[in-house]
């Protein structure tokens, strides 16, 4: 017999890279995950996995067992959802995905808070890199900044979020001048990978001058956005980065924005919403304290 349990075991397993992924996202150890998985097989008379050197791959029972599960865990929240309408309590657990270093600073408050005021609602929170690959059926809110991908989710936006071109004052008063952003082709430039966007093209747009576009050759580049903030700070070279995460350092004198009439592409802040589980009560009453928390917004 298979458990409602057993259904998001799998899930995860099927959402990971990886047996230790799976069991950094279970919280558990990597041979408790092997044992569990193995137990699950033996129970059901069929392999679900086949471990490659590449990574894990489904097997045509494994892919059923995903998708018809999939339904059944949506069927089961639905019913929990359904009686839980009868009270004024928000219930159930609520699966959300944020990037790092946003989720770190602004999700994970915001999730610590809604657990407390909703205590018979419980909640996981996951941050990646991209949290877009995340947009499978077994999570309820995808958290997301930057260019979006096709998807059959609910999108929302949260908070507008500008991107700046920056540097630490020391740097631009030790290098030449940058008067247009063909400039930047002599300078240090330092590249974050995120989202699979190129981001060696940088593009930007001027209210009188129209578009631009510069192919640069980064000095350094780092799929960690606090790593180049901070070479930034150091005086290392010049970066592209999402107001949320520079506004203070613009404030205090550590940066300096570049070319401020020629803006690149803005980076909002927006939640994917499963089209049908987005209608559940802990789902509305979490983008309501999201909203909540990032009008303003707070940076």
């Amino acid at each position: 017999m298979i458990s409602t349990d057993d259904l998001v075991f799998f899930a995860t397993i099927a959402d990971s890279h990886s047996l230790a992924e799976a069991a950094r996202r279970l919280n558990v150890t990597a041979p408790a995950v092997t044992q569990r998985l193995r137990a699950l097989e033996t129970r059901v008379g069929v392999n679900l996995v086949d471990r490659t050197s590449r990574g894990l791959t489904l097997t045509d029972e494994g892919e059923l067992l995903v998708s018809e599960g999939a339904a059944i865990i949506e069927a089961v929240d639905d019913l929990s959802e359904r009686l839980a309408r009868r009270t004024t309590q928000v219930r159930g657990h609520l699966r959300i995905a944020a990037p790092h270093g946003f989720g770190r600073r602004y999700i994970a408050p915001i999730v610590r808070d809604f657990a407390q005021r909703h205590a018979s609602a419980t909640v996981t929170l996951e941050l990646s890199d991209s949290p877009i690959r995340q947009m499978s059926e077994s999570w309820d809110i995808v958290v997301h900044i930057g260019a979006l991908p096709e998807s059959d989710r609910l999108v929302t936006t949260l908070a507008p979020n500008r991107r700046i071109l920056c540097a630490a004052p020391h740097y631009l008063e030790n290098n030449p001048a940058i008067a247009r952003p063909e400039d930047l082709a002599l300078h240090r430039c330092l590249a974050l990978l995120e989202n699979n966007e190129d981001v060696t093209l940088w593009r930007f747009t001027h209210p009188k001058h129209g578009m631009a576009t510069v192919r640069i050759k980064p000095t350094m580049s780092t799929n960690d956005g606090d790593v180049i903030r901070d070479w930034a700070l150091s005086g290392a070279g010049i970066i592209v980065r999402s107001e949320w995460d520079v506004a203070s350092s613009l404030a205090a004198g550590e940066l300096r924005q570049i070319l401020p009439q020629w803006s690149p592409p803005p980076a909002d802040v927006v939640a994917l919403v499963h089209a049908r589980r987005g209608r559940s009560s802990r789902a509305n009453a979490f983008l309501q304290s999201l909203r909540s928390a990032l009008s303003g917004p707070p940076w």
